[in-house]
């Protein structure tokens, strides 16, 4: 997760007369996520990384309907002993 104000802009997926906006400023580390979700249509309304003290999101509309992703911060996996 990335430091709170560290962040890259994103191209939105709806035009400005629908949205107000073009582009949005993204935390830098799902900046990336975000772009590729409006690159395939799916317009997004907000996103948070939670900066390492909670699950970060991106909120995003369909079929009218707002909903809602989960990012979980990364687990360390134990190797498997063979």
């Amino acid at each position: 997760m990335c430091r709170w104000g560290t962040s890259r802009v994103v191209r939105l997926c709806q035009p400005k007369e629908v949205s107000g906006r073009t582009e949005v400023p993204v935390d830098a580390c799902i900046a990336p996520l975000v772009q590729m979700l409006n690159d395939f249509g799916v317009h997004t309304t907000g996103a948070c990384c939670g900066h390492s003290k909670a699950p970060g999101w991106i909120s995003y509309e369909q079929d009218g309907e707002q909903c809602e992703m989960r990012i979980l911060p990364n687990c360390q996996e134990t190797p498997a002993h063979v």
